[in-house]
């Protein structure tokens, strides 16, 4: 028998795939900027972005 979907157990791997798409998202931008240093001061969220990721290493 399998578990019922419910709104709770959807909303929480909801939950779980925003947080993978996020971390995705930031190793890719990270790797990136480590690749391409002539990109950087080209988008200002993405420098501040790649900054705190390396403050937070």
């Amino acid at each position: 028998m399998e578990n019922p979907v419910t709104p709770e157990t959807e909303l929480a791997q909801l939950r779980e795939q925003r947080a993978a798409l996020r971390l995705r998202h930031a190793q890719a931008l990270t790797s990136l900027m480590e690749e391409r240093a002539d990109l950087r001061g080209v988008h200002a969220l993405a420098d501040h972005f790649d900054e705190a990721v390396r403050w937070t290493a």
